[in-house]
């Protein structure tokens, strides 16, 4: 079944090829595992990914891979089921995650940060047996700017996400070739063509962390009355000025 060719197509095409060249993202040869959770980002990431390679000026391959972290009732199958019929290459990991986060969780904290620590390091390890050299992950432009709140309002540092990096094991390479794609976008584009959303069947499944629905509902009022402001904060992001920062380690 071909993707459905409309505007939202269109559009999201069109700034995913402008973050791949932006960023360098992709290269002559590459083998990029990309990171297929179920839901709507990463189905729509696949999807787009094996839209342009088939167009590109560069050879690469493509990997989803699945990371099934144990949760009971997990619908693993819908996920294989889909990738099968789009003829994509795929692996689907089955883990113990679930039972590590019971133990290791302390009471009230996020599900969603430890989860999603074990299953980074599951797919890096993936992505090396499998002989990929990139890992593509799904994060869209939402999740850079409320990540960049986050930070500033929870933990006191300047970050929030790269369009690509080296990840910490040296090898891989993480990239992120939705950072130009706003998260309503996407929502769009996956339900016009029917995408077979999964939930990962975790206690909070379907709920986002209080501080990150926080900083949602922060720029859903920002935003009434300034409708750009989150492209003004992934602007900031690209816009850097250290002499005006007080990290002395920039400016000593």
């Amino acid at each position: 079944m071909a993707l459905i060719e409309d505007k939202m197509y269109m559009r999201i095409k069109n700034v995913t090829g402008k973050a791949i060249a932006d960023f360098s993202m992709i290269e002559e040869g590459d083998r990029i595992a990309v990171g297929v959770s179920g839901g709507k980002d990463s189905y729509a990431l696949l999807h787009m990914l094996e839209t342009l390679r088939r167009r590109a000026p560069v050879r690469y391959e493509l990997m989803a891979i699945n990371i099934d972290s144990g949760y009971p009732g997990f619908r693993a199958d819908i996920i294989e089921q889909h990738l099968k019929e789009h003829g994509f290459t795929y692996h689907m990991e089955k883990t113990g995650h679930y039972d590590i986060i019971k133990e290791k969780r302390r009471p009230g904290s996020s599900y969603c940060s430890i989860c999603a620590r074990l299953k980074r390091g599951t797919l890096y390890a993936l992505a090396q047996k499998f002989e990929c050299n990139k890992l593509a992950l799904g994060h869209h432009l939402d999740d850079f700017v409320e990540t960049l709140l986050l930070n500033q309002f929870f933990v006191g540092s300047l970050k929030a996400m790269s369009g690509k990096m080296l990840a910490d094991n040296g090898v891989t390479t993480v990239i992120r070739p939705f950072v130009y794609a706003e998260e309503k976008e996407i929502i769009a584009f996956s339900r016009t063509n029917n995408f077979p959303v999964v939930c990962c069947r975790c206690p909070v499944c379907g709920t986002a962390d209080l501080q990150r629905k926080k900083m949602k509902m922060l720029l859903t009022e920002l935003e009434k009355d300034n409708p750009f402001v989150k492209k003004s904060l992934l602007n900031a992001l690209a816009n850097v000025k250290p002499r005006h920062l007080l990290d002395q380690k920039l400016n000593g």
